[in-house]
């Protein structure tokens, strides 16, 4: 999802990504995935249900590559009841918080995960083969993404599809109105800083000899938001104060200082009026039948 915002630490395989989050607190990164899947549930299910439209067969094995927490890992387990999954990760951590997840969700048995560093070799003996294979916001962490997309290339069966999936920028939580212009200058803060960058994937996909089938954008529009929006917003915000501080202007401190603290009236875990706005795009890309 990753948070490294362009270098190649934990984030080179990681899940999804949020600007905000510090990279060296990897249960804080933790804590956002999974706040960012319980609000985005609705936007997993759809994204998983396109999937399976363009999967030729139903899968029997699944590879969720840089799972992070999984929230992926389990949307992909509820769209597709009967398929394995092997999800792989850089961080140990990451893993026992997936596994313990597929345990609560009853999936344990049908889940291996693989601790890898993909930027030195991919390790084909240990993921083996996938009829259906998922990066999300995983891909542009990678030192050599297109070796990798070759690899995953290789490790997919005949007819089998690849998701990739990017956010399109950091969501926006506040209704129009409310600071007006702040939230999308540390959307633009964060973009200077390489905060999820990533290209276009359809070319890098043809090159390493895959069809992309779509390209699609899925807005997420959630008004009002769910409860855990609010969490959500607090981590995301809260991180931007500390990080982008020097480059925002004054106006924009105030505004994030008054929402981020509890004695102020507008503080933001307390605020009924929260909005969650954002868009990620995905590609669906087959390795043809041999």
């Amino acid at each position: 999802m990753e948070h490294s915002h362009g270098s190649h630490g934990h984030g080179s395989h990681g899940g999804h990504s949020h600007g905000g989050d510090r990279p060296d607190d990897e249960a804080s990164m933790a804590d956002v995935l999974d706040l960012d899947a319980e609000v985005v549930r609705p936007y997993l299910e759809e994204l998983t249900a396109w999937a399976a439209g363009h999967a030729k067969t139903a899968p029997h094995t699944i590879l969720d590559i840089g799972a992070g927490t999984g929230t992926g890992t389990l949307a992909l387990a509820r769209r597709f009841a009967s398929a394995d999954l092997v999800a792989v990760d850089l961080s140990p951590n990451m893993l026992d918080r997936l596994q313990a997840a597929a345990g609560a969700a009853g999936i344990a048995d049908r889940l291996r995960t693989v601790q890898a560093d993909l930027d030195p070799a991919w390790p084909a003996a240990a993921i083996g083969t996938a009829d259906l294979a998922w990066a999300s916001s995983s891909l542009h962490h990678v030192a050599d993404p297109d070796r990798v997309l070759a690899n995953i290339y290789e490790a997919l069966n005949p007819g089998g599809l690849l998701v990739v999936v990017e956010m399109d920028a950091m969501p926006r939580f506040l209704p129009d109105g409310v600071y007006p212009g702040m939230e999308e200058r540390c959307r633009q803060a964060g973009a200077r800083n390489g905060w999820n960058a990533w290209p276009n994937w359809t070319g890098h996909l043809e090159r390493a000899g895959f069809t992309v089938a779509e390209e699609r954008t899925f807005a997420i529009d959630l008004r009002p938001a769910p409860p855990a929006a609010n969490r959500l917003a607090h981590r995301i915000l809260g991180g931007m104060r500390g990080r982008l501080a020097d480059q925002l202007p004054p106006e924009d401190i105030a505004a994030l200082d008054r929402l981020l603290d509890p004695a102020d009236e507008e503080f933001v875990l307390r605020r009924g009026d929260l909005e969650v706005r954002s868009a990620r795009t995905a590609w669906a890309a087959h390795r043809l039948t041999e």
